[in-house]
């Protein structure tokens, strides 16, 4: 990314973060990328009314005439032009409320998505006129802004920090960038139906594009297939989607995959996820004669298990999985260990990736990418790479994998599967077989294969170890007390004082 394009995302976040007022950080990413969206369109629309209106067919306001180029048609009052000449009036939020109404019923596939919050009484103190102001000299949505990708790199970058500000919640909406990028340089979805069951904002679906686009492809080779629990995150990736012209099919609500899989009889070729890590409260007492546990039923306090069998499930005869999850699931024991032994024993598990911590927003643990294929080039061994060293710290909390980091891990993997050019590299890499694994108790940290002493993690923050600890010890210091003062006591009743 260009200087010029990390001058213009600094600007602005500055600038909008001054101009938010008081209010919390999981609506104010309402108010910004609702205007993002609206900017993006206005501009592309705009870009379009002007060639249409010097070719003289009297076509400017066709709806047709836009939707052949795949731009969005843009009724007159919800124009850029039409907000900024009205930015100062004190009802400016009733107008951006009916701009992006108009907009939705011009445009069937936005319907029930966009934020229509601007007119809500929490806005009152926020100030909108000046937002739009910020945004007006920043083109979005024309053929050269397309080009330089400048409306994809300022909504990821917001998206980014709204879930560093967001703290906890943030996590529900956005993987880092660099995590996705390893992932689809890992598969390679160049085309066929590419899956998320926990899709967030659709980061996973953008790098996939983006990697077509870097390597020649053709974005139209690919289908998209998506489904998100959080109805506020559904409509975010709908409109990430939206404003990069992708056609994806998200479900027409939001829905828990669990429970409601809004896809059952996908047959995906690539499947990209992060699922939300250890979630404990998942249902499992209402799913447990499912079809898709083939390989055992998941506990009911962790659905790590459920999440890799759900996603084996939709796998097509020669899917490829990139699986984000917590390192606790490489070594869980009970039904997990059971579950784990059955997956390796079938051949499923290409490769385990142990990432750096400090790479999400939200929590610090590090975390590891599962690889799972149908159709392994590799039969009968799993490549284990330890990536914990890699990676660049570019806050006091938070690291980034940068490109090198990434081609050296996805380089591996390739050398790996084509048996070109692939040698173990002590403390990084290592290919084992069956029986390696078997040796270790089906356990997946690529610590124990590649030669270096590694922590298992169990996947617990440790804020909240800590909190347990403490918690223990005070127990103990009380029950300490109550017994010194006890025996106090038994000794006074004989004759003895201390």
């Amino acid at each position: 990314m260009g200087k010029d394009m990390q001058e213009i995302e600094k600007t602005l976040w500055a600038a909008a973060d001054k101009m938010i007022g008081g209010l919390s950080v999981s609506n104010y990413k309402f108010v910004v990328l609702g205007l993002i969206f609206l900017k993006y369109i206005s501009d592309s629309f705009e870009e379009k009314y002007n060639e249409l209106v010097k070719q003289d067919y009297g076509l400017e306001e066709v709806r047709d005439a836009y939707e052949e180029d795949n731009i969005f048609f843009v009724p007159e009052k919800a124009r850029w032009s039409y907000l900024v000449a009205h930015s100062k009036d004190y009802n400016i939020g009733e107008i951006l409320d009916n701009a992006l109404d108009l907009i939705e019923k011009e445009n069937t596939s936005l319907k029930g998505v966009l934020f229509k919050i601007y007119n809500s009484p929490d806005f009152r103190n926020v100030n909108l006129g000046e937002i739009i102001d910020l945004f007006t000299n920043i083109k979005l949505g024309t053929k050269e802004a397309s080009e330089k990708d400048m409306l994809g790199r300022v909504y990821e970058y917001f998206l980014g920090q709204f879930a560093s500000k967001d703290g906890q919640k943030g996590g529900e909406f956005y993987t880092p960038a660099c995590i996705v990028k390893t992932m689809v340089e890992m598969i390679e979805p160049y085309s066929g139906r590419v899956y998320d069951p926990a899709c967030g904002s659709g980061g996973m679906f953008v790098q996939s594009l983006k990697f077509i686009e870097n390597h020649q492809g053709n974005v139209r080779n690919i289908s998209i297939y998506g489904q998100e629990k959080n109805p506020t995150t559904w409509k975010l990736a709908k409109m990430n989607l939206a404003i990069r012209s992708i056609d994806g099919d998200l479900g027409r609500f939001a829905a828990d995959t669990f429970h409601e899989d809004l896809h059952k009889d996908l047959k995906a070729d690539y499947i990209l996820a992060n699922p939300p890590f250890n979630i404990s409260d998942w249902g499992q007492e209402k799913l447990v004669d499912d079809y898709r546990w083939k390989y055992g039923v998941p506990p009911k306090g962790n659905a790590n298990y459920a999440w890799l069998q759900h996603m084996i499930s939709k796998l097509s005869v020669n899917g490829k999985a990139a699986i984000v999850l917590a390192n606790g699931s490489l070594t869980g024991g009970g039904q997990e260990a059971e579950i784990r032994k059955k997956l390796i024993e079938n051949d499923l598990v290409d490769c385990i990736i142990a990432m750096p911590s400090n790479l999400f927003y939200t929590v610090t643990i590090p975390c590891s990418i599962w690889i799972l294929n149908r159709n392994k080039k590799q039969k009968g061994s799993t490549l284990f790479i330890n990536a914990s060293n890699l990676g660049t710290m570019v806050t006091r909390k938070l690291r980034e994998l940068l490109d090198e980091d990434i081609y050296k891990i996805a380089n591996v993997y390739h050398n790996y599967q084509n048996g070109i050019s692939y040698e173990d590299i002590p403390g990084f890499c290592k290919k084992s077989t069956l029986e390696d694994i078997k040796l270790n108790d089906y356990a997946l940290t690529p610590g124990r294969y590649v030669g270096t002493e590694e922590v298992e993690d169990d996947g617990i923050p440790f804020e909240e170890k800590m909190k347990q600890l403490t918690e223990e010890l005070s127990k103990s210091f009380k029950e300490s007390h109550r017994l010194e003062q006890e025996i106090k006591n038994n000794l006074k009743l004989v004759g003895y004082e201390i």
